[in-house]
């Protein structure tokens, strides 16, 4: 019986191709895309480790280089608020870097996770250098505000199946997660700690929405068949 070859692992991603691939470094300079480039550190978070904490002075844009993030704050009596994840390819923390004042939620490594680190001088001198950077910048603070609008609203109307479909289609918003793909490597335990929701529940969902032909649930993740359908899902 012949044996079948294993389909080698894909070589992971280095820090400047991700970078070079940005869609917000299409429109540098060669003198803005040096600096970046010579700024820009990577490093390493473990699985349960901490990006950043809420609180913390804010000193840097950070890019998502390979891995699965949850942003999310606990309130003061408790409760945990997860806000989005945040995949590969992604940045965050623009919002928190044009006030003044401390970090406003945590950042939670789900899966061992490499980042880029941008210092707040470099990110605010391309803000004062680059047209193009300026018109990404708002792009993304508009698209967080519509996310976290649609956020209260769901939480507070919707049952959990509704709440995970939602979750899972915020996933795909292009400029948050640019180049997401819909075969979504992703446990069933990482999709309950963006959605509050325990494994038990996620898997029951999960039965809800394949059921309702939106997604496709495998080994290793899931596939989202329509996104548009778990925009509008609502159970």
């Amino acid at each position: 019986m012949p044996v079948l070859a294993r389909k080698p692992a894909p070589a992971p991603v280095s820090m400047l191709d991700m970078i070079r691939t940005a869609p917000w470094t299409q429109a540098l300079t060669a003198e803005q895309m040096a600096r970046v480039e010579a700024d820009v550190e990577e490093r390493f978070v473990p699985k349960d480790g901490y990006v950043c904490r809420k609180g913390e002075p804010v000193g840097h844009w950070i890019g998502c280089v390979d891995g699965l993030l949850k942003m999310s704050s606990v309130s003061p009596d408790g409760k945990t608020i997860t806000f989005t994840g945040v995949l590969g390819g992604a940045w965050f923390g623009e919002g928190s870097l044009l006030k003044e004042g401390p970090r406003q939620y945590d950042v939670i490594a789900l899966r061992d996770t490499r980042l880029a680190f941008m210092p707040r001088t470099t990110f605010h001198w391309l803000l004062d250098n680059s047209i193009g950077f300026n018109r990404f910048v708002m792009t993304l603070l508009n698209e967080r505000l519509s996310m976290f609008i649609s956020l209260v609203e769901y939480d507070r109307m919707l049952d959990t199946n509704a709440r995970l479909a939602r979750c899972l289609a915020a996933l795909f918003n292009p400029h948050l997660n640019p180049g997401i793909s819909p075969q979504l490597k992703i446990s069933q335990e990482e999709i309950g700690y963006l959605a509050n929701a325990s494994r038990q529940r996620v898997n029951g969902a999960l039965r809800v929405l394949e059921e309702a032909g939106l997604v496709q649930v495998r080994y290793g993740g899931i596939t989202v068949l329509d996104v548009e359908g778990l925009r509008r899902f609502n159970g």
